[in-house]
C-alpha cells in the first residue's frame, strides 16, 4: 500500500487570533495522517503569536518538520495575502499544500477525497472543496461555492454564486467538475508546481491572485478541479469586508491586470481591457445611484494604478509565457478552456436577470 503523500495546511494569519481560536480546533480534527499544520504569521500586532506558541506550535524548520506537528512561520512584516503565501510556500517541503483562510471551519475528512483525486491524475494542478457559508450552512459561500468560472471579459463567478446572488446547496453541483479557478479560501495545490510557476503575483497584495495563478496553470494545460466529497464553511470578509472601498479597489485593479497578463493574444488582451473599463464605468454609475461615493473613488484609483503599472504587467505577461512553456503538462502549452463561459455574465445577470449558474446554458458556449 502506498504511503500517504505529505500535506501541509498553511494558514496565513494577520491579527486573526479570534479566528484561530474558533477554527483551528476543526483543523486539528482532520483525519489525514501525514499532515503538518502551519500558520504563517504576517507580523500580527495582536497576540496571535503568543496564542499559537501556548497552543503547541513550534517555530518552523523545514529540515526537521514532520507529520502530526504544528508549526509557526514568522514573517517580518505584513506582506499581504499574495506575497505572504509565496514566502511561506518557498519554505515548505510537503508534496501538497492547502492554503486555508483562518476564517474557515473544516470537516474531519475534508482532505482525503481531494488528495486521492489529485494522486490519480497528475494533470490536476489545483483543486477545491465545496465552500458553504459558515453562518448559514445550507448556502453556498461567495468565495468559491462549487467551483470558479470565468466569462469572456474576465468576470469571475461560481457554480452556486453569480455576483452577490448565493444559491442554496441542494446537491445540484455534487459532481466532480473541471473548473477555471479554485477558491483561495481552501486552495489545494502541488507545492513544487506552485513555486515553479511563480506562485501568486505579489503586487496584487490580496484578491484575484488565485484566479491569476489558475489562469497561468490552465495555459500550461493543467486542470483545476472541484471535489464535492470535501466540504468547508467560510465566514468571509475576515480581513476586508465584502464591499469595503479597499476591497473594491483591489478587485478592480487586480482584475484588469489579470486580463492584460493572461488573455491569449495581445489584441484580445487590449480589447478585453477596453471593454472592462467601460463596464467598470457602469459599475461606478451603480455605486453613484446608491450614494457610495468612496467606492467610485476606489474604481478611479484602481484604473489610474492599473494604467501606471501596464508596462510592468506586460513584462510579466512575456515572462510568464516562457515559464508556462517550460512547465507545460504536455510540453505543448495551450489554454485549457474548461470553466470559461464564452458570453458576458454581466449581461446575463443584470439584464436577463439570471441568478443561478444552472440557468446560464453553459453548454451553448463551450
Amino acid at each position: 500500500m502506498k504511503e500517504q503523500s505529505s500535506v501541509a495546511v498553511v494558514i496565513l494569519n494577520w491579527n486573526g487570533k479570534k479566528f484561530l481560536e474558533d477554527f483551528l480546533p476543526s483543523v486539528y480534527s482532520s483525519t489525514y495522517e501525514h499532515l503538518q499544520i502551519i500558520v504563517a504569521d504576517n507580523h500580527s500586532t495582536d497576540d496571535s503569536r503568543e496564542f499559537l506558541l501556548k497552543s503547541g506550535f513550534e517555530i518552523y524548520n523545514a529540515a526537521e518538520a514532520s507529520a502530526g506537528k504544528k508549526y509557526l512561520i514568522e514573517l517580518p512584516e505584513n506582506y499581504g495575502f499574495a506575497k505572504g503565501y509565496n514566502l511561506a510556500m518557498a519554505e515548505i517541503k510537503c508534496e501538497y499544500a492547502i492554503l486555508l483562510n483562518s476564517d474557515v471551519e473544516v470537516s474531519p475528512s475534508w482532505i482525503e477525497p481531494i488528495i486521492e483525486m489529485m494522486e490519480t491524475d497528475p494533470q490536476i494542478a489545483a483543486a477545491m472543496p465545496k465552500v458553504l457559508m459558515q453562518s448559514q450552512k445550507s448556502l453556498f459561500e461567495y468565495a468559491g461555492a462549487a467551483g470558479g468560472w470565468m466569462d469572456k471579459y474576465g468576470y469571475p463567478f461560481c457554480r452556486g454564486r453569480i455576483f452577490g446572488k448565493l444559491e442554496e446547496d441542494l446537491g445540484q453541483y455534487n459532481d466532480k467538475s473541471e473548473i477555471f479557478w479554485a477558491s483561495g479560501a481552501a486552495f489545494f495545490v502541488r507545492t513544487e508546481l506552485f513555486n515553479e510557476i511563480g506562485g501568486f503575483d505579489a503586487d496584487y497584495f490580496a484578491h484575484m491572485e488565485e484566479i491569476d495563478l489558475c489562469w497561468r496553470l490552465k495555459k500550461a494545460n493543467y486542470k483545476i478541479m472541484f471535489c464535492p466529497e470535501s466540504t468547508v464553511w467560510h465566514v468571509g470578509g475576515g480581513t476586508l469586508q465584502a464591499e469595503s472601498p479597499k476591497k473594491v479597489y483591489l478587485n478592480f485593479r487586480n482584475s484588469l491586470s489579470t486580463l492584460l497578463k493572461n488573455k491569449e493574444s495581445a489584441s484580445s488582451a487590449i480589447s478585453s481591457v477596453f471593454i472592462r473599463l467601460l463596464l467598470d464605468g457602469v459599475a461606478a454609475m451603480m455605486f453613484l445611484a446608491k450614494g457610495k461615493f468612496s467606492h467610485i473613488g476606489a474604481i478611479i484609483k484602481a484604473h489610474w494604478h492599473f494604467f501606471a503599472g501596464m508596462g510592468r504587467d506586460w513584462k510579466k505577461r512575456n515572462a510568464n509565457k516562457k515559464i508556462i512553456k517550460a512547465l507545460a503538462f504536455d510540453k505543448n502549452p495551450s489554454l485549457n478552456k474548461k470553466g470559461i463561459y464564452n458570453k458576458s455574465v454581466v449581461f446575463q445577470h443584470f439584464v436577463k436577470k439570471i441568478n443561478k449558474f444552472s440557468d446560464l446554458n453553459i453548454e451553448d458556449t463551450q
